[in-house]
């Protein structure tokens, strides 16, 4: 896994405590219900930051989040039924096997380079028929380097530009574009590979919802711009269960 810790105080700049406007306006709104969770759920957060997500849960759910930078564990949310570890997903997890009954991850299993592993550390955290919900930039339209937004005058449509889709890459982010910057990766799949890395990993496919921008634009290119962000959506989410 990517370690954000020497990006830390930047990402959380971006995000603090209660998450990004993304965060608070989409996804958040989306995964609480998805989740279904009820009194005597557990929740495995992984890769779970600053741990923004235990900010919006029931104070009565047993959360523990797990991420490879002891700094934004050290600004996370703590209190009873809170708990957090400082470690690489994509190795053993420093918890006891079917011990949870939901597990997330948010925003970020594109930053792990060996994904298969940190989704097969998942299921081994999950009881029997846990609930798994994983959220991703969406793999087909919001790939670094290889998407971009362009503009067809003759049709009047904003649309969007892809490079490249099947190939596996790994993708350097410079955090201070223009400046003397450190970088972090993220690792592009395609959908067939997370469907395989899934059902390997030992996951049933429930549920993909894919959800949109709902930010507004004004001014001369707003209606274009408008129609464009409702049919490009910015998240793909898989829910699914651990197979019995």
């Amino acid at each position: 896994m990517t370690s954000w810790d020497k990006v830390s105080d930047w990402y959380d700049a971006l995000v603090g405590t209660e998450g990004h406007y993304y965060h608070q306006h989409i996804i958040f709104p989306r995964l609480l219900p998805m989740l279904e969770l009820c009194a005597g759920s557990s929740l495995l957060d992984l890769g779970c930051g600053q741990g923004i997500l235990a900010s919006v849960l029931p104070k009565n759910i047993s959360y523990h989040g797990i991420d490879l930078s002891p700094s934004l564990v050290a600004k996370a949310p703590k209190g009873a039924c809170r708990q957090y570890s400082v470690a690489d997903v994509c190795e053993p997890l420093p918890i006891s096997p079917q011990s949870f009954t939901h597990a997330t991850m948010i925003l970020c299993l594109q930053n792990m380079e060996h994904p298969q592993k940190a989704l097969s550390h998942t299921a081994a955290a999950l009881k029997e028929g846990g609930s798994f919900v994983c959220v991703l930039n969406h793999p087909c339209f919001r790939i670094p380097r290889q998407t971009h937004w362009q503009v067809d005058p003759q049709q009047k449509l904003q649309y969007r530009r892809i490079n490249r889709y099947l190939s596996t890459l790994k993708i350097p982010i410079e955090m201070h574009p223009g400046q003397q910057s450190k970088k972090t990766y993220s690792f592009h799949h395609s959908l067939s590979d997370y469907s395989k890395f899934l059902y390997e990993a030992g996951f049933v496919i429930e549920l993909i919802e894919e959800w949109a921008s709902d930010k507004k634009s004004t001014g001369r290119a707003a209606k274009m711009e408008n129609f464009a962000r409702q049919e490009f959506p910015l998240f793909l989410t898989f829910k699914c269960r651990k197979r019995t």
